[in-house]
């Protein structure tokens, strides 16, 4: 992936020297990402308690929110000679500029998320995120929080290395961005509250699967907005990164066994397929996974 001279977004703040004091673990507010990945690999994620219900990821599910004290005033801009950071900046730019176009060619404004680069753990309005969790993002303060570390688990423990693996996973979050913008993520959590367990669950699936077609919308708008472009063998690491990260694959490595009923970010086709259509039509239209026909 060559993102030569693409321009840098000017919402990447750099927390990573900030642990903002706080509580300890605790999401009792709601957040929402490819998140839990490397929990499940690392900490022996127990698939009989639905990790969505177990992090407060939806208001509904989590009770009342963890206080947290959330560092006040703005944060840093990342340091110009950290080649990390800045890939991410035009990453997070390039998303900007796709979905400011999605939304001016529906008659609407599109609001960017702000990017918090962090280390280890960090107090956010959703409770306290941790490294383990992977990248996630909060719609109580509307903003994504990436561990850079998580790259490297993607790359040696999940199998998935190369730059587009890696702006995949920013697009998905910035996608839950987009959910929020339209006011998906608040229907269906309305939705959520008024269904069984197993049910909340399969709306979970439907969320997640959105956020990868998202992220295969962004791909196909910005390669044409901006000029940049894939080389040989990077579709193949974002589609194989959204296969190891499907609740399938997962179960059968942490457990051995496959509960579908338990599947909050559905199985290694379903994100793989979903990403995939995003990626082909680069059109918002074929990414309804609430649409029991398809």
């Amino acid at each position: 992936m060559r993102m030569d001279g693409q321009e840098e977004s000017s919402n990447v703040e750099d927390v990573r020297g900030m642990s903002g004091g706080g509580g300890g673990f605790g999401f009792g507010g709601r957040s929402i990402g490819i998140g839990t990945i490397v929990l499940a690999l690392i900490g022996g994620w127990i698939f009989g308690v639905n990790p969505l219900t177990l992090l407060g990821l939806f208001s509904g599910g989590g009770g009342a929110p963890v206080q947290q004290s959330v560092p006040a005033g703005p944060a840093p801009a990342p340091p110009a000679g950290d080649p990390q950071a800045k890939f991410v900046s035009q990453i997070l730019r390039s998303t900007e500029q796709v979905w400011t176009d999605v939304f001016r060619e529906n008659g609407r404004t599109y609001h960017p998320p702000k990017l918090d680069l962090y280390r280890g753990s960090y107090p956010t309005a959703c409770g306290r995120g941790q490294a383990a969790m992977g990248p996630f993002y909060c719609p109580n303060d509307q903003k994504v929080y990436l561990d850079l570390s998580f790259y490297d688990d993607l790359s040696r423990k999940l199998g998935a290395p190369g730059q587009f693996a890696q702006a995949y996973v920013i697009a998905h979050e910035v996608g839950h961005h987009v959910q929020n913008e339209l006011g998906i993520m608040q229907k269906v959590d309305a939705l959520r509250e008024r269904s069984s367990e197993a049910q909340a669950n399969a709306l979970s699936v439907r969320v997640e699967l959105q956020a990868d077609c998202f992220a295969g919308v962004w791909a196909n708008r910005s390669q044409k907005r901006e000029g940049w472009r894939l080389e040989q063998g990077d579709v193949e690491t974002a589609l194989n990164a959204a296969a190891q990260i499907g609740d399938d694959r997962l179960q059968k490595r942490s457990q051995g066994t496959v509960v579908p009923e338990s599947f909050t970010h559905g199985t290694s086709a379903q994100r793989v397929s979903w990403l995939k259509r995003g990626l082909d039509s680069g059109s918002v239209d074929q990414c309804n996974t609430f649409d029991n026909s398809r």
